[in-house]
């Protein structure tokens, strides 16, 4: 295993914030507010330092608990044993934060005034590796590139744009931006992969400029161990907040149909060639030039799905298995209504039409556009409260209006623009409920638990 070593940032302890049943985490007595200072001598400066750390068969814990004392620990198991312990925070020595001044930023198209953490611009490799977010490369120091290799942090995920190095810094407005094909090159050298992201903004970087980036990635992907496993196309999203002199266009149906009609005879081109499609377009795109979605096999293994690439047939064929054995009816009369983001909503009516035939049960399915971010075509994670409470005003809402959970800041009940839930269902006057997957919304649809 790999030596980590200690980093001279500053470094916060962890702090526990729950503990699974049945652990050893819960055997040796761990309590929520807990903090993790030390394993075996070292601070872990994040998540991956202290997986890292703790596989080793003995370990030794330093603990300060939530009234002062500080306790050691020795622990002996299993290699690769895991503790059970979950914690606050991701990262102890803090968010590595952007130092790009990409005008498409959607973090700096939000109005001021809100809650902190919705302007922190996250560029951090470890959240890369932890979660797939994107980062760009370009705060790396020569630390974070040795730790990469060291600890094999792979795959990561790169928001690309453009490689042709001055188009690229033109849209990252960086002057460090132009390194990325020496960084790919360093991760094919290294076995390091990465899935790649491209924004496109109309008539800045589509056209040729797109091509001659795809094809430029599709080149690193080829061989028994490529360093680009997949590319994801999507359209650049723009607010009414966003100054007025960016140079920025919107996509509109033209542009989606142009790019789709650029795009898919180059899968087909990768297809014969390696078996893999390797470049996908986010369903907004067809969405938006109001083409049929693709067949759910054309995403392959779904590299990209947590970026809006095949998400909506993933979900659809996931609503198709949650509505295959649905009642005749039910006992008691229910009226229910689902809300989603306008770009979608068509796509959902033929489950909802499903779910209507039972006899004394009514969906209604809502898709609002967002008065707050000025965009008429929206996706569902977006919608902030004030476009429910405006989209809904007056609307037939039912016994319940099923609201998903993309909308809400993960863990806490508050949307984009800080209203809580609560002022929600005040507000709309109806009682709210959370949905997650397609199972969950047909089960609390129905009123089951």
């Amino acid at each position: 295993m790999s030596t980590v070593k200690i980093t001279k940032n500053k470094i916060k302890p962890a702090v526990v914030a729950s503990i699974e049943e049945g652990s050893i985490g819960e055997e040796l007595g761990f309590e929520v507010g807990d903090q993790l200072i030390s394993i075996n001598g070292v601070k872990p400066r994040d998540l991956i330092d202290y997986k890292f750390l703790i596989a080793e068969e003995n370990i030794q814990l330093t603990i300060l608990d939530e009234k002062g004392t500080t306790h050691t620990i020795d622990i002996e198991k299993d290699y690769d044993d895991e503790l059970g312990l979950a914690f606050t925070e991701a990262l102890f020595d803090g968010l590595k934060q952007c130092n790009n001044q990409c005008p498409f930023c959607f973090i700096d198209q939000q109005p001021p005034g809100k809650r902190k953490s919705l302007y922190l611009k996250d560029d951090d490799y470890r959240l890369s590796f932890l979660y797939g977010s994107y980062l760009t490369l370009t705060n790396l120091s020569e630390k974070d590139w040795q730790r990469i290799d060291q600890q094999r942090l792979t795959p990561l995920f790169v928001s690309v744009h453009a490689t042709e190095p001055s188009l690229r810094s033109k849209l990252l407005r960086n002057p460090r931006a132009i390194d990325l094909l020496n960084q790919l090159a360093w991760f094919s050298e290294k076995k390091i992969q990465i899935h790649a992201q491209i924004v496109v903004c109309p008539e800045i970087n589509d056209g040729k400029a797109l091509e001659k980036t795809i094809n430029d990635l599709y080149s690193f992907a080829q061989g028994d161990f490529p360093a680009v496993l997949s590319a994801a196309i999507v359209p650049v999203g723009l607010t009414r907040f966003r100054p007025s002199n960016d140079g920025l266009i919107p996509v509109d149906s033209h542009c989606a149909t142009e790019v789709i009609n650029q795009v898919e005879p180059m899968q087909k081109t990768f297809y014969k060639s390696t078996g893999s499609r390797f470049v996908w377009l986010s369903d907004e795109w067809y969405l938006i030039a109001k083409k049929p979605l693709p067949s759910l096999n054309s995403y392959e293994d779904l590299p990209q799905k947590e970026n809006g690439v095949g998400s909506i047939r993933s979900f659809l064929r996931s609503m198709d298995e949650a509505t295959r054995n649905l009642p005749v009816n039910i006992d008691q009369k229910r009226t229910c209504s689902w809300v989603v983001g306008k770009l979608v909503e068509n796509e959902l009516q033929k489950p909802c039409k499903r779910l209507n035939k039972i006899n004394n049960f009514i969906l209604h399915l809502y898709g609002v556009p967002s008065p707050y971010w000025g965009q008429e075509q929206i996706v569902t994670g977006l919608l902030t409260g004030q476009d429910l409470i405006k989209g809904l005003q007056g609307k037939e809402l039912g016994d319940e209006l099923l609201l998903p959970s993309v909308m809400l800041m993960q863990g806490e009940k508050i949307f984009l623009d800080d209203m809580t839930l609560q002022e929600l269902s005040s507000s709309l006057n109806v009682s709210v409920r959370i949905v997650h997957d397609a199972q969950d919304i047909v089960n609390k649809a129905l009123g089951k638990a």
